[in-house]
This record gives structure tokens, sequence and C-alpha cells, in this order.
């Protein structure tokens, strides 16, 4: 066990875990943030997608000691009232169904409307290719991020 601190959500957080604990099981057991899920353990699907000093990061994949210190930032962390502007495309167009992928569907999305306020439909292509859709949601969501670029 070591003592890690990092910053969630504009909160300063100290936790008691091993080196080797996935930032993911500290943000849902430790921190009790369950917006943020488990899909595949292997950095593939993206459902775990936070941002870590403001890069989309595979929270199951990223040990606390490299996230210690950090500032992180999960689907907890915007708006409660949903108004954000993916928030409220995310709404607007109807992009949710079963939502299991949502919140890494939206962290990812927010990395890269930080990154590219005014992505092509390359860009949106690109970078959520990432984050896999059971639903198959993705025309959606391109609209979502589209609209939502709009409102910033």
């Amino acid at each position: 066990m070591a003592t890690f601190t990092l910053t969630v959500n504009g909160e300063l957080h100290t936790v008691d875990v091993p080196q080797d604990t996935p930032l993911l099981w500290v943000l849902r057991d430790s921190l009790g943030l369950t917006g943020t899920k488990y899909g595949c353990g292997e950095g593939v699907c993206g459902s775990c997608t936070v941002l870590l000093d403001g890069v989309a990061t595979r929270s199951c994949l990223t040990p606390i000691a490299t996230a210690a210190g950090g500032q992180v930032l999960t689907i907890e962390g915007l708006p409660g009232d949903g108004g954000h502007p993916l928030q409220r495309a995310w709404i607007d167009v109807g992009v949710s169904e079963c939502g299991y992928c949502q919140a890494g569907q939206i962290m990812t999305a927010l990395a890269l409307l930080n990154e590219t306020p005014r992505p092509t439909d390359e860009d949106i292509g690109r970078v959520m290719s990432g984050v896999l859709c059971r639903c198959g949601a993705y025309n959606r969501i391109r609209r979502a991020i589209q609209r939502a670029a709009e409102g910033l």
C-alpha cells in the first residue's frame, strides 16, 4: 500500500492503495465515483475514459502511480444540471440508448472539443472511433458533437 494524492473534479483526494491499482478502481471503489464504467479492462472499448490533465485517458489501464499528482475529470465533474454543451447536445440529439458507453463517449468528445473546438467529420471519426458503442449510435454521437461545437 502506498499513499497517493490527486485532484478529481476539482477536489483534492488522498488514497491508500497499491501503486499498480488502476485509476478506474480508485475512482469507483475508493472515491465512489461510479459514472466511469468498466468495459473491457484492456483499454479497447473506451467506456472508462476520463480526462487526466486534459487528455482522454483509459482509466482501466492507468495505474494510480501514473495519475498521482494529476488533475482528473470524470463525467461527474460536468454540471449536474446537464448544462454543458455536450450534455445538452447528447439529450437534444437523443444519443443514449443503453447508456453504458456514454461517460466514455462524452469525456472523449470533451477532450476532442478542448483540442479542436470546430472538429471536422474526419476529426470526430478519428478520435471517437476508439470508444465502442454496443448500440451503434455513432451517427447520433457525431451529430451531438457537431451540435456541441456550435454551442461552445
